[in-house]
């Protein structure tokens, strides 16, 4: 089999793993939202094929997202929800992509942690930007009718505090495993 037909074969198994950890991720919930379970087939991917990879993997995680968790921010702004999810799917995965290719050649342990730090650094940050520009005024509201003092403490504590200590937990924690993928595959090329 040549490069470019391994590669696509890769690419179409990482999809649909992506697919199928975040629709089982509607059952996982840690404070408001679901955890995303998905980061790490998206640096696998980003790591074996390439920033592109990364990014196009996030892409498909963000639209699962827009279909099975971002409800709520639909009925109050359908553009924003949009952008936001796709946005920040894309940049996790281009990001850990980015990390990963410029650690690897120096030592590939550091390179997966590194980029699994930054996958849910960059998904939950760009999530809080969108939230900023396109929901700020509903956040507002949640957050005095749930008795937060400001906008910004309901956004980190009620609603992506928890989720991003577990997300940032299970990279680290499958950083292991995840190098251990990486470095099988590769041997195989």
């Amino acid at each position: 089999m040549n490069q470019k037909t391994k590669t696509i074969t890769g690419m179409g198994l990482l999809t649909a793993l992506v697919i199928i950890l975040q629709a089982l991720a509607i059952s996982i919930r840690f404070g408001m939202f679901n955890i995303t379970l998905v980061l790490v087939p998206i640096i696998v991917g980003a790591a074996l094929y390439g920033m592109l990879a990364g990014a196009w993997l996030g892409l498909v995680f963000g639209i699962i997202v827009l279909f099975t968790d971002a409800g709520v921010f639909l009925a109050v702004n359908i553009p924003g929800t949009i952008i936001t999810c796709i946005l920040k799917g894309i940049l996790a995965g281009l990001c850990a992509g980015a990390i990963y290719h410029f650690l690897q050649s120096k030592n590939r342990v550091v390179a997966v942690v590194a980029a699994g730090i930054a996958a849910p650094i960059v998904n939950t940050g760009i999530f809080l930007l969108g939230c900023r520009i396109f929901f700020y005024d509903t956040i507002k509201e949640w957050a005095a009718g749930l008795g937060f003092e400001s906008a910004g403490a309901y956004l980190i504590f009620g609603m992506v505090g928890i989720n991003f200590i577990v997300e940032l937990a299970i990279n680290l924690v499958l950083s292991a495993a995840t190098v251990q993928i990486i470095n099988t595959i590769l041997k195989k090329r």
